[in-house]
């Protein structure tokens, strides 16, 4: 096997160099009935060569894809790798996925082979197993509730592994042959897009411009094989595969994968990770723990916990602006780190943590200040999955708040009049999975990809995005809008879990509100106001007068802003259920369905443009037995010339 970095094209041909310079070097632990397992460089190696065997033996062919359906385990990346050695293309989907949702990536990809965790995953893939004729095997994990499946398509995963590995002996030439045989520019990966524009699209991404893109980010932070990162998002976004199975195997570091989503902090604890990817989802929700933790203290707590946030953001803002801090911060530092920021990160299990990335949607800037004023190295990366991901990035020492900072090696970036963003780069898609009219809509002939974000480069060449093209409006004055950042500000409150601005196209801002449940239920015990669920809790009017006031905070910073005066949020709605992704309103990655929120919620946005202070909303029947729900609509606080549009 080649072992020179130009040989090294394949991530199964990066496996076989980790295992040969790094064997014993962890790849991936995981965490299971409460005990860290470990799997060497090495040993996965020998897994992915004998699952290749067996998969080979069942009719895996060149060209053929190969879905994954489940959360971070080890087994899933050694199956990725294993279709990969074959010539076949990985496809992760979401395990969250409702099985009708799994029919459209399984039939377009024509899927051949499919890798499932559990029973759940199973039961999904064999409802829909008479329309989708392709799949030939379906391999499971775990063998909970599994004994009595006598399907002739079903197998464990261990009974694969045994027969590949009785296999692998006499299979040895052709394996090696098949790994040499690959080549940067073959297909390793096809991603289905978040869909928040219309269905999802499949995108095509080779090894070569997976490589490129994960290692210029890794040589930009410095990323070695001695670094520890987390993997406990949803592996069918690319930005987790990026940092739990690509950067991996181009730097050699160790993955951990957390038992469950529920016992997510406290794994990260035991493991102590030095690299971290999130999304602002993940940092809102970190966020809203924090508050509600700090709510409940007593009073002496309080106040130590804001002076000491009060003089951390105030150390931060100095040192981003390149300013000096004063003798009394500088002293005053150690003293906080040891009582506040340093218990704080080790709460959140970053107390070891050397480089952390937030990315997947925009960020706001004040949380992004909130976690570096704790001394996190958090920084925004730019990309969509067409780009590889690794567009723009943050440097250390240079961070701007409103970036996500310059461009990355190798990537080159032009504007629209309009203001869209064209990116060319080595990271970028081959196509759109069998729809070449879409792929040449979005890639123009000199190499250019449209990513219908629009933005602009400051005067420091930090690329600054303000929002999706199709989202960017005007209020009928002209006033431009831009609801993400609106939205941004309005989430970083914790009693607020998402946020829906309005106003392209009429004469002032409104918003729906989707409170955050575990944040509100604990204010109102703390209040003492009773109620019997959500539904209720969201329409009591001291709930509403809560968010209020946090909307009326919004505004008075927008007032202070010349160019955000006029978008100040005039009137809102809380809604009576959560938004959520089964529902359709939101991306399996968390993002807003735009279209579908403004469909399903357009009487309430009629009322609130109309005057109503009520709204009554058809629900559908599918919600818990109720078919209409009635929803209050409250004007809220606005500061200066905005107050302007009311009587408009």
């Amino acid at each position: 096997m080649t072992t020179d970095k130009a040989g090294k094209d394949t991530f199964p041909k990066l496996l076989l160099h980790n295992s040969m310079v790094r064997g014993e070097l962890p790849a991936i632990r995981e965490k299971s009935r409460g005990i860290w397992r470990t799997t060497t460089w090495r040993d996965l190696s020998d897994e992915v060569k004998a699952l290749a065997a067996a998969l080979s033996a069942r009719g895996l062919e060149r060209g053929a894809h190969v879905a994954l359906v489940g959360d971070n385990r080890p087994r899933l990346y050694a199956a990725m790798c294993a279709a990969q050695w074959l010539g076949a293309v990985a496809v992760p989907l979401y395990q969250d996925a409702t099985a009708e949702e799994l029919v459209l990536p399984i039939q377009r990809a024509e899927i051949t082979h499919v890798f499932a965790e559990n029973q759940e995953q199973v039961d999904k893939l064999l409802e829909i197993l008479p329309r989708c004729p392709t799949i030939r095997c379906i391999v499971y994990d775990k063998d909970r509730g599994m004994r009595h499946y006598k399907w002739e398509q079903v197998i464990s995963y261990s009974a694969l592994l045994q027969q590949g590995r009785e296999l692998a002996s006499s299979k040895s030439d052709f394996l090696q042959a098949e790994a040499e045989r690959g080549a940067g520019q073959d297909a390793a990966f096809l991603f289905f897009t978040s869909g928040t524009t219309g269905p999802a699209k499949g995108v095509v991404l080779t090894h070569a411009s997976l490589i490129d893109r994960a290692s210029v980010a890794a040589a930009a932070d410095g990323l070695t094989d001695s670094d520890v990162a987390m993997a406990y998002l949803p592996p069918g976004w690319i930005g987790q595969c990026l940092f739990s199975y690509v950067q991996p195997m181009v730097v050699g570091y160790c993955v951990c994968c957390p038992e469950s989503s529920d016992t997510m902090l406290a794994d990260m604890r035991e493991v102590g990770p030095s690299c971290f990817l999130a999304t602002p989802r993940v940092l809102e929700a970190l966020l809203t723990q924090f508050s509600i933790r700090i709510e409940e203290a007593g009073g002496l707590n309080q106040a130590l916990y804001r002076r000491g946030m009060v003089a951390a953001r105030r150390i931060a803002e100095r040192e981003l602006a390149g300013e000096a801090v004063s003798v009394t911060d500088r002293l005053g530092a150690p003293v906080w780190g040891l009582l506040l920021y340093g218990p704080l990160r080790d709460m959140l299990g970053m107390s070891r943590m050397r480089v952390a990335y937030t990315a997947g949607d925009a960020v706001s800037p004040d949380l992004l200040m909130f976690f570096r004023s704790l001394g996190i190295n958090l920084k925004q990366l730019y990309g969509s999955t067409e780009t590889g991901f690794f567009v723009a990035m943050q440097r250390n020492g240079k961070v701007k708040l409103d970036t996500v900072g310059p461009a990355t090696e190798g990537v080159e970036l032009k504007f629209t009049a309009e203001r869209e963003i064209l990116v060319r780069s080595p990271g970028l898609f081959k196509e759109y999975h069998r729809d070449p009219e879409k792929t040449a809509q979005a890639r123009n002939g000199e190499g250019w990809f449209y990513t219908g974000d629009a933005g602009y480069i400051d005067g420091d060449g930090h690329l600054r995005i303000i929002d999706r093209m199709k989202d960017v409006g005007v209020l009928k004055d002209g006033t431009p809008v831009a609801p993400k950042d609106l939205e941004n500000k309005l989430k970083f409150f914790p009693y607020i879990k998402e946020a829906v601005a309005l106003g392209n196209g009429r004469d002032k801002v409104c918003a729906l509100i989707d409170i955050d449940p575990t944040a509100v239920s604990r204010w109102a015990d703390r209040q003492e106001i009773s109620y019997t669920g959500h539904a209720d809790l969201a329409s009591r009017d001291e709930v509403y007068g809560l968010i209020a006031n946090a909307i009326a905070d919004v505004n008075a910073a927008l007032a202070r802003d010349p160019a955000q005066a006029k978008t100040q949020i005039q009137r809102f709605a809380i809604l009576s259920k959560e938004l959520d992704a089964d529902d359709g309103v939101l991306t399996r990655t968390g993002k807003l369905r735009r279209d579908v929120i403004a469909q399903r919620y357009g009487p309430v946005v009629d009322a609130m443009y109309g005057g109503q202070s009520e709204v009554r909303l058809d629900i559908g029947s599918d919600h818990a037995g109720e078919e209409t729900a009635e929803l209050k609509i409250r004007d809220v606080k606005v500061v200066g010339s905005a107050q302007v549009n009311r009587a408009a």
